[in-house]
């Protein structure tokens, strides 16, 4: 499952624990919004990495 999917997952999750006063649904919706943004994050270091490499190879020529 994908970032943007894990937090849309997440969102739902808490909005139907809230509205059913269901307090495992909500923290499980937390936990997967989380993982959705920690995701996010891990993509955008790679993405970072990935591009710093091109950067000194281009450098390097």
């Amino acid at each position: 499952m994908g970032e943007f999917s894990k937090k849309a997952k997440g969102r739902v999750e808490q909005a139907v624990g809230g509205l059913t006063g269901n307090k495992g649904l909500q923290k499980e919706g937390q936990d997967d919004e989380r993982a959705g943004q920690v995701e996010g994050a891990v993509a955008d270091v790679k993405h970072a990495v990935k591009s710093a490499k091109h950067a000194l190879n281009e450098v390097s020529k």
